[in-house]
């Protein structure tokens, strides 16, 4: 049991919790929930023991076993299996000790290396490591590609995957939904039903945290209280505690009367049955929590668009990828038209963003044609979107970039309905949360006045309510909507039809969110059992190593065939990063070139991996 007695607790001179007085249970799987700056995270590291409590205790069970998200990886020449199954240190270590006595054929060292592996059931870790790579994203071929060739969000990913492998009693996760995909994301979601411990989870992804949590810790003005259920039980449970401290009844009536607009918009606008009926489900939830909507207080909206002509924008027979060598793509026939609504499903790396890139022209066609309107103006937020706002400056510096004529005045008062009010329009972003700096993103898209919204997980760093605003801003919206999120309930919401990326297609799914996932599971079956299988083979290597004379009878070619398997994934990893990089998109024959690059090493690699199976079978 985790305790905190009359706790408080102080970022600098400002108190983030005060009085806290609550217990969690073992087996318990806890959603902490609040608006941004509440001290969530404050929260984590004094239960990690990275700052001390203002007042009061905090008690933890001797001996806790606490495994937690690092927030930085460092660029390491590790591969990536070996990183992630370094997060079980014991096992790690006995593999180092293993490893170290082999190479002094050290066979007593190795003996009592091979023991205290079987005690701690590590013969398996390589394995367990590549189940954790493949749930979330990982290809089988990146799994020994070094740490160091990962861009930062998939770093992320490996990060998540090495505290998974920590063994522990208590899991501290903390948004980690973001960077996520929503196939990933799903996987996540199975395995943390399945874990054993107790569980703290910080998110900002409503269906996440309906799927895992079992109770809600709500941070609020200083205060901690605990609800039994899931997210949406405690929405309830909060609109009625503040229904029983007297909301005021005609703000009360006027949010519920946007709700029911919110609600009756969705219907008239539904135009296939089954996604309908999910999309009705989900708005079931929100029925009877007006409190809580009118507590938010937070409310955006994109200006409708000046001109919404009929056809927008169409790929006609797309080829869509980055060279002739790297074809994501093929045959794609995608249009839209004014009000679409459309929701774009698929695994991890199948092209979903590859397909944003071109319809927003970013990402030139292999074949076929881009038709656009003249009068097409799009709003285009990417995955890199908040990373590209320009260091100290300052919101109101980013507008009069784009609008260098426009008053001073208009500026302030567009920023302060996006919640940048008076002298924070002036603020340097250096200061910002990653929200407030999401905010800013989307604010300066709504600015342009877009008549297509082509928006690519624009809810990372995104709290709660934020993204329920986002989520009525965009019903609100008329023009086009293409969105690519893992967040379940926004893309439910905000989808009148959904298209799968998948296979190198994109075709339209007539089915909902529910049998999206079904269908993904039903696909990942195969494939988890066949990495599971790919991963073991390695992980029964360890007991033939005591005995392994001619393995060692030549080392050196050993060591030459890894150094050579090892450098040609390193090359391989930075075509792979170059070919990623938008900078070169735009020189069609360097996208080419990487391409035959590419091809020529892959073959290299498959020859130098098949030299080192044969010189380890020898």
């Amino acid at each position: 049991m985790i305790a905190f007695r009359n706790f408080a607790l102080r970022r600098g001179e400002r108190l983030l919790l005060s009085d806290v007085d609550l217990a969690l249970h073992a087996g318990w799987r806890v959603g902490v929930v609040g608006r941004n700056g509440t001290g969530k995270s404050s929260l984590f590291a004094a239960i990690r023991g990275e700052v001390e409590a203002d007042r009061g205790d905090l008690d933890l069970p001797s001996k806790l076993r606490i495994a937690s998200v690092a927030q930085e990886t460092p660029s390491l020449p590790d591969p990536a299996i070996g990183f992630v199954l370094s997060g079980d240190t014991e096992v790690a270590a006995a593999l180092r000790a293993e490893a170290e006595a082999t190479a002094a054929e050290d066979w007593d060292a190795v003996a009592q290396a091979h023991q205290r592996l079987g005690e701690l059931n590590g013969y398996d870790a390589e394995a367990r490591a590549g189940r954790l790579l493949h749930g979330l994203g990982f290809s089988p071929d990146t799994h020994r590609r070094p740490v160091s060739a990962f861009s930062g969000g998939w770093r992320v990913r490996l990060n998540l995957a090495r505290a998974l492998m920590m063994p522990s009693d208590l899991l501290l996760l903390d948004e980690p939904t973001n960077h996520l995909d929503l196939d990933a994301v799903l996987w996540l979601e199975q395995w943390l039903l399945r874990y054993q411990g107790t569980l703290l989870l910080i998110s900002h992804d409503r269906e996440f945290l309906d799927g895992v949590s079992t109770h809600t810790l709500h941070l609020h003005d200083g205060k901690a209280r605990l609800y039994v259920g899931d997210y949406t039980a405690f929405e309830r449970q909060r609109a009625e505690h503040l229904r029983q401290q007297q909301i005021a009844h005609e703000k009360e009536q006027a949010e519920r009367a946007h709700l029911q607009k919110f609600i009756d918009r969705f219907r008239a606008k539904a135009s296939k049955a089954r996604q309908a009926q999910s999309r009705m489900k989900r708005l079931a939830k929100l029925a009877g929590t007006e409190a809580v909507r009118a507590e938010r207080g937070f409310r955006i909206e994109f200006p409708q668009p000046a001109k919404l002509p009929h056809a927008l924008l169409r790929i006609n027979h797309g080829t869509c990828g980055y060279g002739e060598d790297a074809r994501i793509l093929e045959g794609v026939g995608f249009g839209l038209e004014a009000g679409d609504r459309i929701g774009l499903l698929g695994p991890n790396g199948a092209g979903k963003s590859t397909l944003v890139k071109s319809l927003v022209g970013e990402l030139p066609l292999l074949a076929g044609e881009r038709a656009a309107h003249p009068d097409l103006r799009i709003g285009y937020f990417a995955q890199h979107t908040v990373e590209s706002l320009v260091a100290g400056t300052s919101p109101i510096d980013h507008l009069r970039e784009l609008s260098p004529d426009s008053p001073t005045q208009a500026f302030r008062d567009f920023l302060g309905k996006w919640y940048f009010p008076g002298d924070r329009a002036f603020e340097s972003i250096d200061g910002f949360s990653g929200g407030e700096r999401a905010r800013l993103a989307l604010a300066l898209i709504a600015w342009k006045q877009p008549n297509v919204l082509l928006l690519d997980e624009p809810t990372n760093h995104l709290d709660l309510d934020m993204r329920e605003a986002l989520a009525e801003a965009l019903s609100d919206f008329d023009g086009a909507i293409v969105l690519v999120s893992h967040d379940r309930h926004l893309i439910g919401l905000v989808s009148d039809s959904f298209w799968r990326v998948a296979d190198g297609a994109v075709k339209p799914f007539d089915g909902d969110l529910d049998e999206y996932a079904a269908w993904l599971r039903a696909r990942q079956g195969e494939g988890r059992a066949a990495g599971a299988k790919a991963g073991a083979a390695p992980a029964a290597q360890p007991p033939a190593k005591a005995p392994a004379p001619a393995r060692k009878a030549n080392p050196h070619k050993l060591a030459e065939a890894e150094d050579a398997v090892a450098r040609l994934e390193a090359e391989l990893a930075g075509i792979d990063a170059a070919l990623a990089d938008p900078a070169n998109h735009a020189d069609p024959a360097a996208l080419a070139r990487l391409g035959r690059e590419r091809e020529a090493i892959a073959g290299q690699l498959a020859e130098a991996e098949e030299r080192w199976l044969e010189l380890l079978e020898d």
